[in-house]
């Protein structure tokens, strides 16, 4: 059920932008971030409010473009990945791969020691990122925060990102509210108001990024506390409203 001090989203409107989070909002987690499938209809319900809205709708995500295009093919769309570090700002912009940063590599080797010590705890390198991922690991949760919290101190201009059963290691020059600034100022963004969903702790720099540009955030779930204006209780629900946007 969701709080009483925060209510349902309202219809959607043609006159907003819309900025989607990807999994726990638009898909449930799985064991490991590649088993995720997209639902059946949820691609063309986002396609149909792409038109809508005249192409004012990105995705705006941890995982990398080359996951997000994959995942949603054919279907492309503008996107923030990486939490903002990749930027595409329009559907037909070319795919940004995206070079390693040089903090990786040293990162890396020591987060696979870590993760050969605690079995279960996943080591996903992203190329300008590195995620800990402990959902098959629950007791490992704690000594995952504190392996990347020891990092920093080495790692200047770099930042911890707590997300769902996960730790990232992300620039410091990037967030998905930065994004959502990014992308709200050139066409097909420029001229509306921003409507950003999540359901994580990254996802409240882009729900302040909304507010402050004149929109509001729909947190998917009962996370306490949040920026989000409005909620929907689950993953379902964000369906049911996405089919009704798309009507």
């Amino acid at each position: 059920m969701l709080k009483a001090s925060i209510s349902p989203p309202p219809a959607l409107d043609p006159a907003c932008a819309l900025f989607l989070d990807v999994d726990g909002t638009l898909v449930g987690f799985a064991a490991q971030p590649e088993d995720v499938r997209l639902p059946p209809g949820v691609r063309d319900w986002i396609a149909r409010i792409g038109e809508r809205l005249d192409g004012a709708v990105a995705l705006v995500s941890g995982r990398p473009l080359a996951q997000l295009d994959q995942l949603f093919a054919p279907l492309r769309l503008p996107a923030a990945g990486l939490h903002g570090t990749q930027l595409r700002r329009g559907a037909g912009d070319p795919a940004q791969a995206g070079e390693t940063a040089s903090w990786l590599h040293e990162l890396h080797v020591q987060a696979m020691r870590f993760a050969h010590a605690h079995p279960g705890v996943r080591v996903e390198a992203k190329g300008q990122a590195l995620a800990l991922h402990w959902r098959n690991a629950p007791d490992a949760a704690q000594a995952v925060d504190a392996f990347a919290r020891a990092q920093l101190p080495q790692l200047p201009g770099v930042r911890l990102q707590p997300g769902n059963h996960v730790v990232e290691l992300v620039s410091a020059n990037h967030d998905k509210g930065a994004a959502v600034t990014a992308l709200m100022s050139a066409a097909p963004f420029a001229g509306r108001y921003p409507v950003f969903v999540g359901d994580d702790l990254t996802d409240e720099y882009g729900f302040a990024a909304a507010t402050r540009l004149g929109g509001y955030g729909i947190l998917v779930g009962d996370r306490s506390p949040t920026q989000a204006r409005h909620a929907l209780p689950d993953v379902a629900a964000m369906h049911d409203w996405l089919r009704a946007g798309a009507a």
